[in-house]
């Protein structure tokens, strides 16, 4: 069984693939009781939650103090944190179901230096502990990039970047948001994998100055700046 994720995760060390496989069974048990993905065959998760969740491990610097956003079943976070023990990680989701999962995953892998958050990213983004206190947000299959601009730049210290996990529609969206960030004052590039599970993109966001205190706005809205 390490096998497989030996082959997707090639740079994992024995302690890590054995973490990596405790993992995927408590989300494969777990799944039987709340809806926490629709992908289980373990070939499919080795590729598409937990390799394409470390595609962009290289650009978050050393001892970063990161938060996924709408993380579900803690992808990416978790992932990168078990590759990335350095990572201070903070992991928030609106289903607190979800929260008490990543809390079990959390205390039998051991991990350290990670905290659970239920919230909506919304109002996350407006608690004095959160608010500007992060160099890395990650949000991966949430929303418009637009609406994503929004809710995880204000979790930034001037200077983070915010990952965004993208497929195919990338440039569209991010052509979208062209107001959006402008609005929160960040630089957006992009980074492109060629995957065999499908096209991947990850959208780089980098905050230039304080976000406004307007956003984000109230959870509820219709139309993305």
């Amino acid at each position: 069984m390490d096998e497989i994720f030996r082959k997707w995760i090639p740079e994992a060390s024995d302690e890590q693939l054995t973490k990596l496989n405790v993992y995927y069974d408590m989300l494969v048990d777990w799944n039987g009781r709340m809806n926490l993905t629709a992908i289980t065959e373990r070939e499919e998760v080795a590729q598409k939650h937990f390799a394409d969740s470390l595609l962009p491990a290289s650009l978050i610097p050393e001892g970063a103090r990161l938060i996924d956003v709408g993380t579900g079943a803690g992808f990416p976070g978790l992932v990168l944190k078990l590759m990335r023990p350095d990572i201070k990680l903070t992991l928030l989701d609106s289903l607190n179901k979800r929260i008490g999962f990543l809390q079990a995953v959390c205390g039998e892998l051991g991990l350290s230096d990670v905290t659970c958050i239920h919230a909506r990213a919304e109002d996350g983004a407006r608690d004095k502990a959160l608010r500007e206190s992060f160099d890395v947000a990650a949000a991966r299959a949430v929303a418009h990039t637009a609406f994503l601009a929004e809710w995880l730049l204000p979790y930034l210290k001037v200077g983070g970047q915010a990952l965004l996990y993208k497929g195919p529609q990338a440039a569209e969206e991010l052509d979208a948001a062209e107001n959006a960030c402008k609005l929160l004052c960040c630089k957006a590039t992009t980074q492109s994998y060629d995957v065999p599970w499908g096209e991947r993109c990850v959208v780089r966001l980098k905050k230039l100055a304080p976000t406004d205190k307007r956003y984000p706005r109230k959870a509820g809205a219709k139309e993305h700046l």
